[in-house]
């Protein structure tokens, strides 16, 4: 059987889970809830960043990010900071939806699943 490393154990989740050369990551969120979206999209995006750093990988081998968006009316501000920080030859499978989050004032929330 594979070991399966956990990262940042909590009572409820890891925020990042490695298992047979997959890096899973919790779902990202701001922690300055009071910002606009795209400043809670820069920070979600560093802290994704850090967990697969951590873990042993980068963005560029990202193979799937879920954005949770909790106003699609956010959609096109929030690709202008995904444009700008996504690895651009290596372009993860991703989809965007609306949801109601978790907490009231946070805009965006984003999953990833990538390589080692």
């Amino acid at each position: 059987m594979s070991e399966i490393k956990r990262l940042y154990i909590g009572k409820r989740y890891s925020q990042c889970s490695i298992h047979n050369g997959t890096v899973y990551l919790a779902g990202q969120v701001a922690q300055n809830t009071k910002a606009e979206i795209k400043a809670q999209t820069v920070e979600v995006l560093a802290s994704i960043d850090k967990f697969l750093i951590e873990a042993g990988t980068n963005k560029g081998r990202i193979l799937m990010a879920q954005i949770f968006l909790a106003d699609i009316s956010d959609y096109s501000a929030m690709n202008e900071v995904w444009d700008a920080w996504v690895a651009k030859e290596n372009p993860p499978s991703r989809a965007t939806v609306q949801a109601k989050l978790s907490h009231f004032d946070e805009k965006i929330e984003i999953v990833v699943t990538a390589a080692l």
